[in-house]
């Protein structure tokens, strides 16, 4: 057994995964109630991947199979409240939902998820082989199943705008380090033109603001825990990060930065607001389109910053899931076998443009001669991110439990989020970090005794 699935077991069976904290609003568009046979619910989050699929299933799945799917759609922090409360409670709300990496393998182990790996085998058309591993690898329980299928699959990196880049004559490295990320910050914010230096999430959040900010104190060689599960919240090297992180948003930053998540990041950074954004590299599809950018063919992809690590990339995938709840199996797989296909990834781009593609989840999409074409700029940085991210051993220390940007035990949903909230009041100006962090450490010191020896 696996230093995860042992702290996970540990913690997971018979135990419902704490909620983020978030509010979950949205309608529920049906339910498994449904008494049509054809009809799936499916609840997803609000990127822009999912908002396509949404436009192509009535023309293109439903039309082919004659099951529609009545969507629900969510900003991500409702979305994993929302999920998590109808599968840990098992609601039977929901036949298919988005769920990610952190949250799949605990789920598989609790009993929650249907597999998949039976249907996708037995699917020839649906090429198993072609996932990419790292993928598989973090979508499948300790029985070395499958428990949901990538719709795409990400790491991070830095975005720049070439055009302000150039402007002042500067010169972006391949591989930033976080002080150089600072020093090009302070050198293009222009605040008289509504142009701030970066864009950074400050939105309270386990996956919104601790995403890309663990990221930083892994690299500053920081972590959440010790490899013996001793809390390191308030170590030096976890306030040194979230110290200049802090600091870098509220000197440079984008304007409302503690309201701002991954959609209001990119929003400012495609309308050319920011020169500089560091996030998921699965932006970089919606930012090379010229009718939802006005950034596209002007943007820059570098390697996520750096400090004491040679990466620093998080290693994440959205993916369809089927609660065990779901009465219409069959039906919920088709969906799921369409959504993650091949066929659906040339039909995205033959119907949206190639940048588009929901890619980072299959070898074979990065020969498909049409995409490497569209994605030439950002298309070997995101692989290349992808490939090089380590959820055994993210940061210079050894860890006690799997991920990169979280800790892969089901408490981590709702101790990231708290403490989140606190260094998102730290960016507003009404916390410090020094008090965020002593609190974060008492709470990171309940959840590590469940797991002290």
């Amino acid at each position: 057994m696996s230093r995860y699935t042992k702290a996970a077991a540990a913690a997971a069976a018979g135990l419902l995964l704490v909620t983020t904290g978030c509010s979950g609003a949205g309608s529920t568009g049906g339910g498994s109630g449904d008494s049509a046979d054809n009809t799936i619910t499916a609840l997803m989050v609000g990127n822009p991947q999912m908002e396509d699929i949404q436009k192509l299933t009535a023309e293109h799945f439903t039309k082919q199979t004659g099951i529609t799917v009545k969507y629900t759609i969510l900003p991500e922090n409702e979305l994993r409240d929302k999920v998590t409360q109808d599968v840990a409670n098992q609601g039977g709300q929901y036949d298919v939902a988005t769920v990610g990496a952190y949250e799949v393998p605990i789920w598989a182990k609790n009993g929650w998820l249907h597999e998949v790996s039976t249907q996708a085998q037995a699917d020839s058309a649906y090429d198993v082989n072609d996932l990419i591993k790292p993928m598989v690898s973090s979508l499948s329980g300790e029985d070395g199943k499958l428990y949901a299928a990538p719709f795409y699959g990400e790491s991070s990196f830095l975005m720049y705008n070439k055009e302000l880049f150039d402007a002042k004559g500067l010169k972006m490295p391949e591989k930033p380090t976080w002080a150089q990320v600072a020093d090009f910050a302070a050198k293009l914010d222009d605040k008289g033109k509504g142009v701030s230096g970066i864009c950074l999430r400050g939105l309270p959040g386990w996956g919104e603001l601790f995403a890309p900010l663990t990221t930083v104190v892994n690299t500053y060689g920081g972590a959440w825990f010790d490899k013996d599960w001793n809390a390191q919240v308030d170590s030096p090297q976890f306030k040194e990060a979230t110290n200049f992180y802090v600091n870098l948003l509220k000197q440079h930053g984008q304007p409302g930065a503690p309201q701002s998540g991954f959609t209001e990041c990119l929003n400012t950074f495609g309308q050319g607001k920011a020169a500089m954004w560091y996030d998921a590299t699965s932006a970089a599809g919606t930012l090379e389109d010229p009718n939802a950018s006005k950034v596209a063919g002007k943007v820059g992809y570098a390697y996520a910053p750096v400090n004491k690590t040679e990466y620093s990339g998080w290693l994440w995938t959205w993916a369809w899931a089927m609660p065990k709840t779901t009465k219409k199996a069959d039906a919920a797989w088709k969906f799921m076998s369409w959504a993650t296909s091949k066929d659906y990834e040339k039909l995205v781009g033959q119907q949206l443009g190639w940048s588009r593609v929901p890619s980072g989840k299959r070898t074979s999409t990065y020969s498909i001669p049409e995409y490497k074409e569209s994605a030439k700029a950002f298309a070997d940085v995101t692989l290349g991110s992808i490939e090089n991210a380590d959820p055994t051993n993210p940061g210079v220390q050894p860890r006690p439990a799997l991920g990169v940007q979280f800790v892969g035990i089901p408490e981590f949903a709702d101790l990231g989020t708290k403490v989140s909230q606190e260094v998102s009041a730290a960016i507003a100006g009404s916390n410090t970090v020094d008090k965020a962090l002593a609190d974060g450490q008492k709470q990171a010191e309940d959840v590590a005794k469940k797991y002290r020896k």
